[in-house]
């Protein structure tokens, strides 16, 4: 199944990104090998946002290899799963689309970060932001 628009997902693959604690976005390297990482997302108008937080790190933000990879191929896939010993429990989804790198999100993004990760109340992530609005959403449950 496929979609173009947050919106357009089946309920329960909305839920699962509502409150999926973490994603793993893949992307290109430098040298346009494929890379995936883990991390926090939230939605906000009818985009996945992520933000580059305050955990230490060797460089700034800015800096990363990861922002500046995503800068370079802005094509990506954010992977969110629900993995289960009981198999008919599986489920993901998969939003495609260009990643953009922000200094500052929109309001509405960090507000959403805030709230889905108590951690960011206290410390607000300060970026940059990524922010993938999806060309495509795909997604599959074993029920």
């Amino acid at each position: 199944m496929s979609a173009a628009h947050l919106h357009e997902l089946p309920g329960w693959a909305r839920e699962l990104i509502d409150t999926a604690p973490v994603a793993h976005l893949g992307f290109l390297d430098d040298r346009r090998l494929p890379r995936v990482l883990p991390v926090t997302f939230a939605t906000a108008g009818g985009a996945l946002w992520s933000a580059v937080d305050d955990k230490p790190k060797r460089v700034p933000g800015r800096e990363l290899a990861r922002v500046r990879w995503l800068r370079l191929h802005q094509a990506a896939a954010l992977t969110i799963d629900s993995y289960s010993e009981d198999w008919d429990e599986l489920a993901w989804v998969q939003a495609l689309g260009q990643v953009e790198v922000l200094a500052e999100p929109a309001p509405a993004a960090l507000e959403a970060l805030v709230e889905k990760y108590p951690p960011y109340s206290e410390r607000a992530p300060t970026g940059p932001f990524l922010r993938l609005v999806p060309e495509r959403i795909l997604w599959w449950s074993a029920t």
